[in-house]
């Protein structure tokens, strides 16, 4: 991280939460509307390689109730 973005890190962090919560969501917002275009066909490709695991028997799909459960498990809820 360059020492500008830094010191605007720190400058951010030192704002009360929702204006924190403003700042992020403007950041994320820019970087998300440029990258858009690249995203998507990553999650596309993403969810074709898992697809096809699947049909490979590479991976046995779990229902949610069970990973729900799993997961309540592991953080003791």
């Amino acid at each position: 991280m360059s020492a500008a973005a830094r010191k605007i890190l720190d400058d951010a962090m030192g704002l009360p939460t929702e204006q924190r919560r403003i700042v992020a969501e403007a950041l994320l917002q820019s970087v998300s509307e440029e990258s858009e275009h690249e995203i998507r066909p990553a999650w596309r490709d993403e969810v074709v390689r898992r697809i096809e695991q699947v049909q490979r028997s590479e991976v046995r799909p779990e229902p949610w109730s069970e990973v729900r459960a799993k997961l309540r498990r592991a953080l003791g809820r």
